[in-house]
């Protein structure tokens, strides 16, 4: 078996501290809210796998303004990696969604919208992670 990189982009408004999300409108995981992001092709680092997907998932490109390696899940056989990256953006945007999400949302993370996908409920499930995120929400407000 090959190995499978993703990659998923938690975006992050500062003007409202809040994350954004897509519901899936298809496949196994229909109707879960989750990151925009997918697979990367064989060519691509987990960054520009990100970039392409972030474009199709939502229609553009948003100005980041800062982007932090979240944290990487490596499954127990080490055949799927899947990379979070944080970014950071000014304010809000509305998406183009594709055919693969049927909805969208801005929420706070401890407000996210039901039922998560599984490895996003993983995550927010962390202590640390969800630690390691509100902190880093607190210190954007400081730049």
């Amino acid at each position: 078996m090959t190995e499978i990189v993703c990659s998923g982009a938690l975006f992050y408004s500062k003007q409202t501290k809040r994350i954004f999300l897509l519901q899936k409108a298809e496949g196994k995981n229909r109707g879960t809210w989750g990151l925009v992001g997918g697979t990367n092709l064989k060519d691509e680092s987990a960054w520009q796998g990100l970039q392409r997907e972030v474009e199709e998932e939502i229609g553009f490109l948003p100005h980041i303004l800062k982007s932090i390696p979240l944290e990487t899940f490596i499954s127990s056989d080490e055949k799927f990696n899947f990379h979070t990256y944080l970014c950071v953006v000014e304010e809000e945007f509305l998406p183009i969604l594709s055919n693969e999400h049927k909805g969208w949302a801005w929420s706070e993370i401890r407000d996210a919208p039901k039922p998560l996908h599984q490895g996003l409920r993983r995550s927010f499930s962390t202590k640390i992670i969800v630690n390691k995120l509100e902190t880093i929400f607190d210190v954007m407000d400081l730049i």
